[in-house]
């Protein structure tokens, strides 16, 4: 065989490893960790998106403390923390977060040996804006007035929040995507950490800007650990062995 048809054996060769879903070794009790959580995000996220979307259909609830609680930010105002929050709005709105997500698919997508893990946050981030376009049109929950609003009028529906909720899947899918393989406590501590308070800010900044009622962003993060559950699920099931069971691929971790 001559050395140009080598090379493309071995072109084609690493090209087909890239659609081969990465597999890792995993202790039993490490495994049935990953679908306890996956199991509890998936039941514990839908409970509490339903509890809410209950009180918003029929005004009872949670949803009373919707105007009180937009009303307590209103005090909170100021010409720094409107900046702020504006500037998060922007990062990770619509326009932006989608070329940030397109572009961490990309590079990653680019630079790792196997497609699995870009492809599944992409297919995450997907199913939040489904999701997103699906559910607001059929709730109909009214935003706060616009005169409330700081950063332009928005006159579309709000729940739930598609910003709250497309940060919240960006940075918990990566977050588990990359802590599952790093495997270090403290990578995963702070992975976890960033990740939260970014929502938290994002939920804390809606609210404060006057595009969003807290119903409206409890829901969008709900609904969040419910897709964050579903990956994890789908990884576990698709990625994780455990001793004995046939690899396909040669293993990239062997966890305790």
């Amino acid at each position: 065989m001559s050395l140009a048809a080598r090379t493309r054996g071995e072109r084609l060769r690493r090209w087909h490893e890239r659609f081969i879903v990465e597999e890792r070794v995993l202790e039993p009790a490490a495994r049935r960790r990953l679908w306890v959580t996956a199991a509890v995000l998936i039941v514990v996220g839908l409970a509490l998106f339903i509890v809410p979307l209950v009180h918003v259909l029929t005004g009872t609830g949670i949803e009373r403390l919707d105007k009180p609680v937009d009303a307590w930010f209103d005090t909170l105002r100021s010409a720094d923390a409107t900046a702020f929050h504006i500037a998060m709005a922007v990062l990770f709105g619509p326009v932006a977060l989608p070329l940030i997500v397109l572009a961490v698919v990309v590079t990653w997508a680019i630079l790792a040996k196997h497609l699995w893990r870009p492809l599944l946050l992409a297919g995450g981030m997907l199913t939040g804006v489904a999701l997103a376009l699906t559910i607001a049109p059929i709730v109909q929950h009214p935003r706060p007035p616009v005169d409330d609003m700081l950063f332009g009028p928005d006159y579309t529906f709000s729940f739930p929040s598609g910003h709250v909720l497309g940060t919240s899947d960006f940075f918990l899918i990566l977050a588990f995507l990359l802590a599952s393989r790093i495997q270090r406590t403290w990578f995963t501590v702070l992975a976890v950490t960033v990740a939260v308070a970014v929502v938290v800010l994002q939920g804390a900044g809606r609210i404060y800007l006057g595009y969003h009622y807290l119903t409206d962003v409890s829901a969008s993060f709900a609904l969040s650990m419910a897709i964050l559950g579903c990956v994890i699920a789908i990884d576990t099931w698709r990625t994780a062995k455990v001793p004995g069971e046939p690899v396909e691929a040669e293993p990239i971790l062997r966890e305790g």
